[in-house]
């Protein structure tokens, strides 16, 4: 594969601290059937209220690997290409809960370089939050730079 996209960040121009541009990204229960089609995740729980309550969650909620994929959006946009994503890994510790509404549910996501590391590489910890709770825990991401 040619890949010609690089980063548009330069290593040099990052510091320890350095905060990415937060985003806010909306998901609702046309969302979750979106990604449950594209994914081939057809697990009740993202979609059947019903049966979401009746295994003891609060309502339906958001695919674990589409909140870990919004989240390093934060990433890739401020980077400028996702092929510069060399590692990526989260803890799950709360559900997005999606409530069948108009407005379903908001995952905030910010992020800040944490580290320096070799190679021009910078280690970024994400932060991601919906109603007011952690939703992912030690979200980082190691990303080459320019």
């Amino acid at each position: 594969m040619n890949h010609t996209m690089t980063a548009k960040i330069s290593y040099a121009d990052v510091e320890v601290g350095t905060e990415l541009p937060a985003q806010t990204f909306p998901v609702t229960r046309a969302t979750l059937v979106q990604y449950a089609g594209a994914s081939g995740d057809f697990n009740p729980i993202h979609w059947n209220e019903r049966f979401a309550k009746e295994v003891g969650l609060p309502d339906v909620i958001a695919h674990g690997m589409f909140t870990m994929a919004e989240a390093v959006r934060v990433v890739t946009d401020w980077v400028g290409d996702p092929g510069a994503v060399v590692e990526y890994g989260v803890r799950f510790t709360r559900p997005v809960v999606v409530p069948d509404d108009d407005k379903g549910a908001v995952i905030e996501v910010s992020g800040k370089v944490a580290a320096k590391l070799d190679d021009n590489t910078v280690r970024v910890d994400l932060t991601a939050t919906s109603a007011g709770q952690k939703v992912l825990g030690a979200s980082r991401a190691v990303v080459r730079l320019a």
